[in-house]
């Protein structure tokens, strides 16, 4: 619910690369509950890849092109391929830094305060499986 939200913000925003990523998260996080295999992996990979040439066309930036699908991507492979806690956490932590990065770029607060809870929880879990 929170990424469709965050989605409609940054389409009001007019944002379009960080609704459309956080569009295509909400589906693919629905199907990756049921769903996890090569092809669910490789469909939401060329639909990521799709929507990306399609807004190359477009007059956004390439910066912020490349914030929120490299995100989208990390998002993407880590939800559907990876089994192991510690590796997901770690490459999330990559994504969210890039997703954050693109929230500060186009203006977002929203999509800033979004990121940095995010970020930090990933942070503390890191540090508590640390400490355990």
């Amino acid at each position: 619910m929170a990424l469709a939200a965050l989605s409609i913000h940054f389409l009001l925003m007019g944002a379009i690369a960080g609704c459309v990523v956080t569009a295509i998260a909400v589906a693919r996080n629905f199907i990756a509950i049921r769903w996890r295999g090569s092809i669910v992996l490789w469909t939401f990979v060329a639909i990521n890849l799709g929507f990306l040439a399609w807004e190359i066309t477009t007059p956004a930036t390439w910066i912020a092109l490349f914030f929120a699908y490299s995100s989208s991507l990390i998002f993407t492979v880590g939800a559907i391929r990876l089994n192991d806690a510690q590796q997901i956490r770690r490459w999330f932590l990559l994504a969210e830094l890039l997703g954050l990065c693109y929230a500060i770029y186009v203006g977002s607060v929203s999509g800033t305060v979004f990121n940095l809870f995010n970020l930090t929880s990933i942070i503390l879990k890191l540090l508590q499986d640390r400490r355990g």
